[in-house]
């Protein structure tokens, strides 16, 4: 298995906080079956900001470290890219990656608006023949109010890159409930860990593994955890399968209703306790 996306390299975002920890994270993947990891650190223009050079020379000396203790698994540069209008000039100037130096661009948006210039920035990314693949689509609160969006980028030749921890509910039973819609519309390509901590996910791969063997099969887990991140890494080309147009029922959008709701009250009684 490949790890298509994670936050392993020490202090350059909110991921690893030590070399110590990145080690450790670094076993927790071997142990649970991962033979290689892209090191998908964020880069947000004023805030994580670390260019490639330097990112370069940490991947480098870690996988020479792993080589030298005989702990055999292969280390991959690239970024989780904060949606902005400067993505093209950001790689140009190597201060962001594509992942593996392929066409292949992980980006993520704000977790809870749909920025207004989606579209152009997409289309932007693909002038330049690059390949754009959305970061965990199920997190944002607009995709599980309108999950059609997904659809309608996957049309326009966006991939998805799913988190294993929504599978069980590790951002909320909102999350849990859109990815499997979207397993089931064929919207998802590859699934990536997201991790920033040890003892977090990856001790519950083979849990998360056997769930999705039971919601899509051992063939298409394979795909998206194997094959497609494989395609990626080595810039090949991912044919997909034709999605489907999937909308919510009447429960599954009163049980967003209601949790958005929840989060409102929560949210306006914690700014009355913090005055």
């Amino acid at each position: 298995m490949i790890d298509i996306h994670s936050h392993i390299l020490p202090n350059i975002d909110d991921g690893s906080r030590s070399i110590d920890e990145t080690f450790n994270l670094i076993r927790e993947a071997k142990n649970v079956g991962f033979d290689a990891i892209v090191s998908t650190s964020h880069y947000m223009e004023g805030y994580y900001e670390t260019n490639v050079p330097e990112r370069e020379v940490w991947v480098k000396a870690i996988y020479e470290n792993l080589q030298a203790k005989n702990i055999d698994i292969n280390l991959f540069l690239g970024n989780e890219i904060y949606m902005s209008d400067n993505i093209i000039k950001l790689l140009e100037d190597r201060k962001a990656s594509t992942i593996n130096d392929t066409s292949y661009v992980l980006f993520e948006l704000p977790l809870n608006a749909e920025p207004l210039n989606l579209y152009d920035t997409i289309y932007e990314m693909q002038q330049y023949k690059l390949v754009p693949i959305l970061a965990h689509p199920e997190r944002y609160s607009f995709v599980q109010r309108e999950p059609e969006l997904v659809y309608d980028l996957v049309e326009k030749g966006v991939l998805m890159q799913a988190n294993y921890g929504s599978i069980i509910g590790q951002y909320g039973k909102k999350a849990q409930m859109i990815v499997r819609k979207f397993f089931e519309g064929n919207m998802i390509h590859m699934l990536g860990s997201d991790v920033h901590r040890q003892n977090t996910i990856y001790p519950k791969i083979p849990q998360i593994l056997s769930e999705l063997n039971s919601l899509i099969g051992e063939e298409k887990l394979e795909e998206l955890t194997t094959t497609n991140p494989n395609l990626v890494i080595h810039n090949k080309r991912i044919d997909i399968e034709t999605p489907h147009m999937m909308k919510l029922d009447f429960k599954e959008k009163i049980m967003i209703a209601k949790d958005d709701a929840l989060g409102k009250i929560k949210g306006i009684m914690k700014s009355k306790k913090s005055k």
